[in-house]
């Protein structure tokens, strides 16, 4: 079973929307079973909560279920339990490689949009802004995410 963890700061937007996406996609292509998908934040804010509302409503729309509590994503050893670690922003990116300083785990953590075909480089965080923006994160996310699955078959993970 391959292991994805989708990270962003808080794990009330980003992250568990990568996650929902990821999970809905890999659903539809019948492979649920053979990818376990969770979601963390760097810091812990938001430990223990449901994701943003609008980031459920706006995903509900397009069929996404953003179920996951947010939870810390703290402790080095997510690295030896996860076989991708998909930073949202550079910033999380950062965060998550001084986490292994030894650079062991480095090849499992990528930036989410490399997955992507656009020319953006971060998910931007919608927390602050208003509609279009969790519209424009999805989109996003939708695409990288199709990558994603695409580089794993490619890989002969699936």
């Amino acid at each position: 079973m391959v292991r994805l963890l989708f990270v962003c700061l808080g794990n009330i937007c980003r992250s568990p929307a990568a996650e929902a996406v990821m999970v809905h996609l890999l659903e539809k292509e019948g492979l649920g079973d053979r990818v376990f998908c969770d979601s963390a934040g760097t810091s812990g804010w938001h430990e223990g909560e449901p994701a943003d509302e609008r980031m459920r409503r706006h995903g509900k729309k397009r069929g996404y279920n953003l179920t996951s509590l947010s939870r810390k994503f703290i402790h080095p050893s997510d690295y030896e339990a996860f076989d991708y670690v998909l930073a949202m922003d550079e910033s999380n990116y950062t965060n998550l490689a001084a986490l292994d300083p030894s650079g062991r785990y480095h090849p499992k953590l990528h930036k989410m949009l490399s997955f992507g075909e656009g020319s953006v480089e971060d998910v931007p965080d919608p927390y602050y802004g208003g509609a279009e923006g969790f519209e424009q994160v999805l989109d996003l996310l939708e695409d990288a995410c199709s990558g994603l699955l695409t580089h794993l078959r490619q890989e002969g993970k699936l």
